[in-house]
């Protein structure tokens, strides 16, 4: 199943701004609204689904781990 990742209005444009500082004082140069949501679009489209895999992976080993101490947590002893 291909999961598009898609960001609120408000996400875009925080990062959008964070793109432009960033190629600003990194590398001298000016990134207009477009091609930086360009430029954003492309990092999505490449490296957004490593990184959200990665992310589920992650809460998925956590979360196991969880489930893994649930017994000793809330065993109670019969005897």
């Amino acid at each position: 199943m291909k999961k598009k990742i898609e960001l609120t209005d408000e996400r875009r444009g925080a990062l959008i701004a964070h793109l432009q500082t960033l190629f600003s004082t990194e590398f001298d140069e000016s990134l207009s609204d477009f091609r930086a949501g360009e430029i954003l679009d492309i990092m999505l489209k490449t490296l957004g689904p490593t990184v959200y895999n990665q992310a589920v992976e992650d809460v998925r080993a956590h979360l196991q781990t969880k489930l893994d101490d649930l017994g000793g947590e809330v065993y109670v002893d019969e005897k």
